[in-house]
């Protein structure tokens, strides 16, 4: 009898089970459809442009073709053979060195400002998150003119410098103004992310850490860094991703002279107008993106399994 109502029991409760799956399932169809509707069904069709022939006036042909990707790496000669190039790869590698130093800077900017904002009064902190999302309020093409008017050859800065008797300082068209631009862009997305975590963070501790003998660099390194490190991942992510696909600015402040790779997939959607190419770019770069990714994930889950022996090893 016992082993009886213990079957009916666990019948009940894989009901149950599958009962509360499927009330999920139906309260997350409409989100999931949403998210479908306006993110893979367009990067299926990317997917498929990919692998499709460009056409000889723009579009595509459909018939199936690898050219696209066969293109990044190589260049077909007149006699048809490939001869490599790294054309494409320079620009890659520019893109991924400016959004790298653009993270790096946005994030030496940004840590001593978020932790500024944590350790005022409740009722300043309001307003000191309110100055930081001033920049959304204003269009990203009329900030990146506004550097213009500061950066030019005869803006402002350059003639306070000639004002003074100095020379002139090559400030447009090179990779500094374009991460100068990146940084003021981005820099709001790693503000707000350290600060989440920092005005979670018990002082108390830190308190605790200099009754123990800690100086205030040992407190930053042991206890600060560590409790803020989620916000602070965040943050680069939130910088780093958005950097890589940037146009406006290193087209405006770029001059067109330092190609990064939302510029150069531009160019094949719109003067080029060869799709397939400009497609096979953005899938290129997605799967770039989305290995690094899982190349962190990865690192880092090995490394909280190998914390977690040696805590189990301690105790």
């Amino acid at each position: 009898m016992a082993t009886d109502a213990a079957t009916v029991a666990s019948g009940e409760e894989r009901r149950a089970r599958r009962r509360e799956g499927w009330r999920r399932f139906v309260l997350i169809s409409p989100a999931m459809a949403i998210i479908a509707a306006i993110m893979l069904i367009p990067l299926g069709l990317m997917l498929t442009y990919s692998f499709l022939e460009s056409g000889r006036y723009g579009g595509v042909v459909w018939e199936f073709s690898t050219e696209a990707y066969i293109g990044f790496l190589f260049e077909r000669q007149l006699d048809e053979s490939l001869a490599f190039t790294d054309s494409y790869i320079r620009i890659f590698g520019r893109s991924f060195g400016l959004s790298f130093a653009t993270m790096a800077i946005a994030l030496l900017l940004a840590f001593p400002a978020a932790m500024f904002m944590a350790l005022q009064p409740p009722k300043y902190r309001a307003i000191l998150i309110f100055l930081v999302t001033i920049p959304f309020w204003t269009n990203l093409l009329v900030r990146n003119y506004a550097w213009i008017l500061l950066l030019r050859d005869f803006g402002l800065i350059n003639n306070t410098l000639l004002n003074l008797g100095l020379p002139q300082l090559p400030l447009m068209y090179n990779n500094f103004a374009i991460t100068l631009g990146l940084v003021y862009s981005f820099i709001p997305f790693m503000v707000l992310p350290i600060y989440a975590s920092l005005e979670k963070l018990d002082w108390r501790l830190v308190e605790a850490g200099q009754d123990l003998g800690a100086n205030r660099l040992q407190s930053l390194r042991r206890i600060i860094l560590p409790l803020a490190k989620p916000g602070i991942i965040a943050g680069c992510i939130l910088v780093f991703v958005p950097s890589l696909g940037a146009y406006i600015t290193p087209e405006l402040l770029g001059g067109g002279q330092r190609l990064m790779i939302g510029n150069l997939i531009q160019l094949q959607f719109g003067a080029s107008q060869n799709w397939p190419f400009g497609s096979a770019l953005a899938f290129i770069l997605l799967a770039t993106v989305l290995l690094f990714l899982m190349l962190w994930a990865w690192r880092a889950k090995k490394r909280g399994e190998a914390a977690a022996l040696r805590e189990a090893a301690v105790g």
